[in-house]
């Protein structure tokens, strides 16, 4: 006899009979010895998935014959998705992803525009006009976005900052997952919140403590900059804007400061247009869009520089790395859409990211003689804590390495990895699993902050290493450890990013980098 195939539940159909009711789908076995019947949710092309009295169940669509109104038909299942959120991701990038993965697929595409928010993609069997696929855009920014992907609006959303404590809170209660998980809270690429300015202004550098201040209205003129004397014209994104939100609660020290009045604008590119002609302007931007205008160096309280570039994005040492989130529910997506979201992790959609200004998150390896800025850093902070032996130990210890672009950082006050670093914990168990450094050693190497003793944090950076290593492995489960050497080293507060003045400095030196030494090399004594 054939069964009622079901994903969830599978014992429920055999053991309790189901009464008939006037609803909108029935699904019976081929030989009909049990049906079901419900309400139809949704069909993505091989399962159906139904409300019953037995709540949401997933049925395996062959094993079954679907009668009622809202049957779909199996022959010309075209898949349906909708994407809403930041324009910033939604313009260029994930259609150039849709078009790039067509084309391997053997798809062609075209695009039906309603307005410059509002189009719908749609992907056709190359030489035919038979329809497999339409993705519609709704863009604006990452709070509408995530507003309608929780409320069920919507099947994905763009945004450029994680979702709220409230978001997550609605979404598990509407059974859309975790969104804190990084299979729900997907990170496609990287971008950075950015100061610019006209190239016709003289102030090359801004401290992040100045920034707030002129975030917060305190300061006005460039002359207290080190420019000319001139009033400061702030320019930002509109509310609901996720670059803006992210930057507001990096920057601002007081968080119940209010912003400064300002010029606003609803895209990136008109607020870079605006700052490159006015040289009195001030903007906050996305880094793949300051166009013709000029970044600012941001300076920690130390005066250690960050500059915005490809390589500290991707490592996230530039402090304000803003990932780009595409937040997809924890529900089986049409065949199509799961094809499409198994090549994102593809090297020809690495490319697709970084020919539209963003970061990719493949990992690249910086030599030592690359580190310079930061080895001199550690260098001149060293003193009482630290001596210059703890650091001529760290530098003989790593003088042969090469550290890869992959780092891992914790949230504000925690323990726990930020949403970047969960994602590079998938991304770097599978490049375990693809053998790609097999011929030589991985080393997690813990930093701390310096809040506390040395000999205490160096035990905290050890252990935090470790367990960054465990969660890799435990992710890469097709991986065999005795393939390789893997170590783990700390040198706690040895090498600061920042000073540890403010919690922001604080958060930025609680970090496990990641090492590729030669085989040969043995590991230091942990002290």
């Amino acid at each position: 006899m054939s069964i009622l195939r079901a994903a969830v539940f599978a014992a429920l159909f055999v053991l309790t009979p189901i009464c008939a009711r006037a609803q909108d789908i029935t699904l019976t076995s081929q030989d009909g010895a049990m049906s079901l019947s419900g309400v139809l949710v949704g069909y993505d092309g091989e399962f159906y998935r139904v409300e019953t009295e037995f709540g949401v169940l997933t049925l395996d669509g062959s094993g079954v014959i679907c009668s009622g109104p809202a049957c779909p038909n199996l022959d010309g299942y075209v898949a349906e998705i909708s994407v809403s959120g930041a324009r910033t991701v939604g313009d260029v990038l994930l259609p150039s992803l849709f078009e790039r993965f067509a084309t391997r697929h053997g798809y062609t595409v075209t695009r039906e525009v309603e307005s410059n928010r509002d189009f719908t993609l749609v992907l056709k069997q190359s030489g035919q006009d038979t329809e497999v696929a339409r993705i519609d855009f709704a863009l604006g920014n990452s709070d509408q976005g995530l507003a309608r992907f929780v409320s069920g609006e919507t099947d994905f959303a763009l945004s450029l900052r994680e979702a709220n404590e409230d978001e997550i809170k609605i979404a598990r209660e509407a059974g859309l997952g975790d969104l804190r998980s990084s299979r729900v809270a997907r990170i496609i690429g990287l971008d950075g919140v950015v100061p610019i300015v006209s190239k016709r202004n003289t102030v090359t550098s801004i401290s992040l403590e100045q920034t707030s201040k002129v975030l917060a209205g305190e300061i006005k003129n460039w002359q207290e900059l080190g420019g000319i004397d001139a009033p400061i014209v702030l320019h930002l994104r509109e509310d609901g804007s996720g670059a803006l939100e992210r930057a507001v609660s990096q920057i601002l020290t007081d968080e119940d400061s209010e912003l400064a009045q300002s010029r606003r604008h609803t895209s990136n590119a008109s607020l870079s247009a605006a700052v490159t002609r006015d040289p009195f302007a001030l903007g906050i931007v996305s880094h793949s869009e300051i166009g013709n205008s000029r970044s600012l160096a941001l300076l920690g309280g130390c005066g250690f520089p960050f500059m915005a570039s490809h390589s500290t994005i991707k490592s996230e040492d530039y402090p304000l790395t803003s990932p780009l989130f595409l937040y997809t529910p924890a529900r089986r997506l049409p065949k199509i859409i799961r094809e499409f979201m198994a090549f994102m992790s593809t090297p020809s959609a690495e490319q697709i990211v970084e020919a539209s200004g963003f970061v990719n998150q493949a990992s690249i390896e910086i030599p030592m003689a690359d580190q310079g800025e930061r080895l001199a850093n550690a260098v001149l902070q060293a003193g009482d804590e630290v001596s210059l032996s703890d650091v001529q130990e760290m530098v003989g210890a790593l003088r042969s390495a090469r550290r890869l672009s992959t780092t891992f950082r914790f949230e504000a006050g925690s323990s726990l990895l930020d949403a970047q670093s969960r994602a590079n914990v998938s991304k770097l168990a599978e490049e375990l699993e693809a053998g790609l450094f097999e011929d030589r050693k991985l080393l997690f190497v813990g930093f701390s902050d310096g809040d506390g003793g040395a000999a205490a944090n160096r035990r905290i950076a050890m252990r935090r290493a470790q367990a960054v290593r465990a969660a890799v492995l435990k992710e890469a489960s097709l991986f065999d450890p005795e393939r390789m050497e893997i170590g783990e080293l700390a040198f706690g507060e040895a090498m600061p990013m920042a000073c540890d003045d403010t919690e922001w400095g604080r958060q930025v030196n609680r970090r496990v980098e990641v090492w590729l030494a030669p085989v040969k090399d043995t590991l230091p004594r942990e002290n």
